[in-house]
């Protein structure tokens, strides 16, 4: 009996050890995304990952991408990262335009979502900025660890500056 116990204690610490490997993000609003780009003394480039509450997809590179420790701490080095649903109902003022949400079909979307999304309305799609808030690009699909790795280094270490996506893959 004393040995199920044993083996109880052992898998609860196993459990809580690997919870804490997982880190939490500081997701933030466009507006505080926004506002950091335009007072720190030495801004980051902007990350807006654009999900939906439906998404099955979304929820999954949340917990399997984003969550994972080594791409939660290069964000987080890197980038202010934004959480926007493309389905929200709030307005959001950027640059003297009130973005607002538009009733369409049987959900909608948010005009900011459709603006960054180019508009192709598909999800998951995250967005990378520079830190002048300047479309790099849009990235649409699910992405695993690794190839999402690649793809944010390519835009938070410059690489697309001297280097093709072509180029800087086929290494």
């Amino acid at each position: 009996m004393q040995t199920i116990y044993t083996q109880i204690s052992i898998l609860f610490l196993l459990f809580i050890g690997f919870q804490a490997q997982a880190q939490d993000i500081k997701w933030l609003s466009w507006e505080e995304a926004v506002e950091l780009a335009q007072t720190d003394a030495q801004p980051k480039k902007m990350f807006i990952d654009v999900y939906t509450d439906w998404c099955g997809w979304c929820k999954k590179m949340d917990k399997e991408t984003f969550q994972n420790p080594e791409v939660a701490k290069y964000m987080q080095e890197n980038f202010y990262m934004v959480k926007m649903d493309a389905e929200g109902k709030d307005p959001i003022t950027y640059q003297g335009k009130t973005f607002k949400f538009v009733p369409s079909g049987r959900k909608g979307y948010h005009e900011l979502a459709a603006a960054l999304l180019q508009g192709q309305l598909s999800y998951p799609t995250v967005v990378f900025l520079d830190e002048k808030i300047n479309m790099l690009s849009p990235v649409p699909g699910y992405q695993k660890v690794e190839p999402f790795l690649q793809i944010a280094k390519y835009f938070g270490d410059n690489i697309y500056k001297d280097k093709d996506w072509a180029t800087y893959t086929s290494k």
